[in-house]
């Protein structure tokens, strides 16, 4: 059977989506490493392979639920951010795997699933909560830095960016659950 256009462009766009998917889940193993080493990745002393090394076992040590609580009694900014850039991260990889699950019916000849209408309802709501999620970030960093510094940073475009795309996933809901019952009476009726 030849494959349309938009069956082309969905497997492509497929394909991009399971390596973003990936990378982000590699990024979610590296966030509370990364975090916690505040960006400084150099390790001064050692050779190239035993900063290397160091670097691992700082990643892996921050998995570590001892040491979220040693860092929680330290460094309570540095854990929220992790806890912050997680949640993120958690919300993107639900919202990409949706997004998987839309161009797999699309590949497949079956872009009017009934299906899919919930799939976009859920990357709404993933959305909605990580937009959510950096208002409340963005609120704590004004109340607690007493300035208004907290809103020229990425938190604050996170607000208005998801909350849009959320909006956007559900109107894409309406119209897939619309175009799934119309196919299905449109099928009746032949």
């Amino acid at each position: 059977m030849m494959r349309t256009g938009a069956q082309r462009l969905a497997r492509v766009l497929r394909g991009l989506v399971i390596a973003v998917f990936l990378c982000n889940l590699i990024a979610l193993f590296l966030v509370p490493g990364l975090v916690f080493s505040e960006g400084d990745l150099t390790v001064t002393g050692y050779s190239v392979l035993q900063g290397l090394a160091v670097q691992l076992r700082m990643l892996a040590l921050c998995w570590s639920w001892t040491i979220w609580l040693v860092m929680w009694a330290e460094h309570a900014h540095l854990v929220g951010a992790a806890l912050f850039l997680l949640f993120c991260g958690v919300c993107t990889a639900v919202l990409l795997w949706q997004g998987k699950r839309v161009l797999d019916t699309i590949c497949s000849g079956i872009p009017f699933h009934p299906e899919n209408g919930v799939r976009m309802r859920r990357a709404a709501l993933c959305c909605f909560l990580i937009a959510a999620a950096a208002l409340g970030r963005t609120c704590w960093g004004l109340w607690t830095l007493g300035s208004i510094r907290p809103l020229v940073t990425y938190n604050t475009l996170f607000c208005p960016v998801f909350l849009l795309a959320g909006l956007l996933c559900l109107v894409l809901s309406a119209l897939f659950r619309q175009a799934a019952e119309l196919k299905s009476e449109n099928d009746l009726i032949i």
